[in-house]
């Protein structure tokens, strides 16, 4: 019977039927569930942003026309602004990219009402970056209290990490909470003011987070990291307490840097590679509580530019940095992160080249006018196919509906920013 058939057909009809193997069958099986568990968690995260966006809604019904700066228009009073606690913003950068330049005017031009200081932190004025922030503070030197430190080569860990130890310890004495940001966090005028009123209501924050919207360029490489960063963005929108640590946004106490409270900077010094890791790693030690408010999601543009090798590279670099530990407990952790993503990765691609298969042996037995029984095949394979697309369109609408909620919740937080808007993405790419 086989030798009938063309061998191409004959090959894609036995990978069909090897696809309906058991242990086939439940990696199909499995992919629909991955799918649901992004639906069903992108579905939770969209719920948590969706509620703050009511909240504000709520007060500005009620008179309240800064609700994206505070629910209560009464902490605005001039008796609460002048207690509230100094903050330094210290800034590791490297390099100058396109969205920069904007990206640190959002940060500097924030509305916080307490004393607040701008470090902005580089290796040395060979730095591209130098030169730029230098013009940025002589626009702004009668505005914002910023200066630029130069913190020299780096020995003991990364560069970025060096850089942000070096503005801890120019920080002012009487400065309360740090707040790191990479250089490519769009803050919101009132995002500094919210990390801090969170960090005074419940002094057992060790550190609070936030992450970003990825607002896609256009290229390949921008969509693969909005994919990429996608389903981590649930971990961040807990509305509270979460185990997941971005390095771009982290506010934590300044005295456990002056004191190096649970070896937050012996940690970071002494081989440290990844700041965020390093920092999740001891508060996990420790016991040490990291929270992500609502509003905590920030609009990072991407490159024009980003290529896909670009993104291969920055998905390598993600890769090695689960190489990195502090602990013998940590790196078992990270071993088993690594290994638990390669599952999933795996575990989420195979399913779709499983389908293809199954639909493109239903193909050439309709067009070549086979029968079932001739080819051996069977309508099974293109039912975990059909199972398998509605789930996909279940998480692709999940997606979309947290991007629009999130779009939103940018532009309320935001109101004299250009709006961002869904008609940015191709869902196509998607």
């Amino acid at each position: 019977m086989s030798a009938a058939l063309d061998p191409v057909d004959w090959l894609l009809f036995s990978l069909s039927r090897a696809f309906r193997s058991p242990l086939a069958v439940f990696v199909q099986i499995q992919g629909c569930v991955i799918c649901l568990t992004l639906a069903i968690g992108w579905a939770f995260a969209a719920y948590v942003r969706n509620r703050e966006i009511n909240r504000m809604k709520d007060a500005m019904k009620c008179g309240n026309s800064f609700a994206f700066l505070c629910h209560d228009i009464n902490e605005l009073e001039h008796t609460n602004q002048v207690n509230l606690p100094r903050v330094t913003v210290v800034m590791p950068l490297k390099g100058f990219g396109e969205h920069n330049l904007h990206n640190w005017k959002s940060q500097i031009t924030s509305l916080y009402g307490g004393p607040l200081e701008f470090l902005f932190v580089v290796e040395s004025t060979e730095d591209p970056a130098y030169h730029a922030v230098s013009r940025l503070i002589r626009d702004f030197k009668d505005d914002v209290d910023a200066k630029i430190i130069l913190a020299g080569l780096s020995t003991t860990c990364s560069q970025k990490i060096h850089n942000q130890l070096v503005g801890v310890e120019r920080m002012h004495k009487d400065t309360k909470y740090v707040l790191f940001l990479d250089d490519d966090v769009r803050l919101h005028p009132g995002s500094i003011g919210a990390l801090t009123a969170e960090m005074e209501k419940n002094p057992e924050i060790f550190i609070q987070t936030g992450y970003p919207l990825d607002l896609p360029s256009g290229s390949l490489g921008s969509y693969c990291i909005y994919e990429y960063h996608m389903p981590c963005s649930m971990g961040f929108a807990t509305g509270g307490k979460t185990f997941f640590l971005w390095g771009g946004c982290m506010m934590m106490h300044a005295d456990d840097f002056r004191r190096d409270n649970y070896g937050v900077v012996s940690g970071l010094r002494d081989g440290g590679y990844s700041d965020d890791m390093t920092l999740a790693a001891i508060a996990g030690a420790h016991k040490r509580l990291i929270t992500s408010p609502p509003v905590a999601v920030f609009p990072h543009p991407l490159a024009s530019d980003l290529s896909f090798s670009r993104y291969w590279n920055y998905l390598r670099k993600q890769t090695f940095v689960l190489e990195s530990y502090i602990s013998r407990v940590n790196w078992l952790m990270n071993r088993g992160l690594f290994s638990f993503h390669c599952y999933l990765s795996w575990g989420f691609v195979a399913p779709y080249f499983m389908a293809a298969v199954h639909i493109a042996a239903a193909l050439q037995i309709y067009i070549k006018g086979y029968s079932y029984e001739e080819t051996t095949c069977t309508t099974s394979g293109l039912l975990l196919a059909s199972c398998l697309a509605i789930c996909t369109l279940t998480e692709l609408l999940s997606m979309w509906n947290l991007t629009r909620i999130e779009v939103q919740l940018c532009n309320m937080l935001s109101p004299e920013a250009p709006k961002l808007s869904l008609d940015y993405y191709n869902w196509s790419l998607v």
